[in-house]
């Protein structure tokens, strides 16, 4: 099996890591680095398994955010969807929210 590559889009890069700082200033988290590690766990679910769990194809109101999407259920109350590209073994992550903004209606985890 070919190693797959992995880009972000420089959004989903400085979302990712102003997710840090939300969690933490907002109070989800209390210690900083409690929120570092939700934020790797993130990461490394999208490492780990975007070239292998099964992803859907995204509605075509939201196709402008990627053409597929994967969902990462990262507790009881809050799934996150990261929509992608992908050409052979390369992904590029181009968007990624979770369920508390309104894109979920248009999505199925």
């Amino acid at each position: 099996m070919e190693k797959i590559k992995i880009f972000y889009k420089l959004d989903v890069e400085f979302y990712i890591n102003e997710l840090i700082y939300i969690l933490y200033k907002e109070d989800y988290f209390s210690y900083i680095e409690n929120a570092i590690e939700y934020k790797d766990n993130i990461i490394n679910f999208i490492e780990q398994n975007i070239a292998t769990f099964p992803s859907k194809i995204a509605p075509l109101s939201l196709n402008h955010l990627g053409s597929n999407y994967i969902f990462y259920k990262s507790n009881s109350r809050t799934t996150w969807f990261v929509f992608f590209e992908k050409e052979e073994n390369q992904y590029l992550v181009s968007y990624i929210s979770n369920n508390h903004t309104e894109i979920v209606t248009f999505l199925n985890p």
